[in-house]
């Protein structure tokens, strides 16, 4: 089942990709895919300072930069390039509204759902460590889409789902789980520096691709990790191994795309709206 409602949000997304232009000028370009939860990236004319809803967006020295839709938007995000000549150009983006899953999981351990307060201390301070991370800008990388599954297997957990652990409502799913054998090799969705590569209690075996200009994406419950932090990979490069730490009941892979701390689904970031399978 979700597998098939994958396959049917996909192809919504793939009709929902855009790539609004600049009339005459041809300055400002933005793509991506409009739904809630979608990454845009844009071109600008080199020396443009670009803003959205009036805070100013990184922008790399050729022109590029990147937005996130979060998965509760509905108003309309105003993007406001100004160029060097006096020119300005203003692009209204209104998001698509999706409707989410509700996902029951049962079998986990208490500790994972409703820990001491020892244990949620020592989240708290990793997921710290997660969220300051995510704030860095890295000179020197440039973002393109699409960007590559991190393995072949199977789509177990899909963007946006509420999640009931052991009969427990909790957040929201801000990611998708993609189930594959353990020992699987996870490979760099693209080009990236690690930011972050440790054991956490939650996520397990962890590692934080940063690939510039606030995107960012994240790989869970891993059995090995394969890179260290300052390392630069490539789109494709391995950089762990499928595993079952953490909160998970079986082996998989939670992936994450981030905007900075905005979580997005990275099924619609890529070119196929499920990964290939085993």
């Amino acid at each position: 089942m979700i597998a098939r409602r994958a396959v049917l949000a996909g192809m919504a997304a793939s009709a929902t990709m855009v790539s609004v232009k600049a009339a005459a000028a041809g300055r400002l370009s933005i793509s991506g895919s409009t739904e809630q939860g979608g990454l845009m990236v844009g071109k600008a004319a080199p020396g443009a300072v670009v803003d959205l809803d009036g805070v100013a967006l990184t922008v790399s020295p050729s022109g590029i930069f990147c937005f996130g839709i979060p998965y509760d938007a509905a108003k309309p995000l105003r993007v406001t390039a100004r160029f060097a000549d006096g020119f300005e150009e203003l692009r209204e983006i209104t998001p698509i509204v999706r409707q989410y899953d509700i996902q029951a999981i049962n079998g986990l351990d208490e500790k994972y759902v409703a820990p001491p307060q020892e244990i949620l201390d020592r989240i708290a301070r990793e997921h710290a460590l997660i969220t300051e991370a995510r704030k860095r800008v890295t000179e020197g990388l440039e973002f393109a889409l699409p960007i590559e599954w991190p393995c072949a297997g199977r789509l177990s957990g899909i963007y946006g789902s509420q999640r009931i652990l052991n009969g427990k409502p909790m957040a929201p799913h801000l990611g998708v789980d993609v189930a594959a054998p353990e020992g699987t090799p996870i490979h760099a969705a693209a080009d990236a520096i690690v930011a972050i590569t440790d054991e956490f209690h939650l996520e397990g075996g962890f590692t934080l691709l940063d690939h510039g200009l606030g995107v960012n994406t994240c790989y869970l419950h891993q059995s090995k990790r394969l890179v260290t932090a300052g390392q630069r990979v490539k789109r494709g490069e391995v950089i762990g191994l499928i595993g079952h730490t953490g909160r998970a009941t079986g082996p998989h892979t939670h992936w994450g795309l981030n905007w900075f701390e905005v979580k997005l689904d990275p099924s619609r970031a890529t070119a196929t709206p499920t990964p290939p399978q085993g």
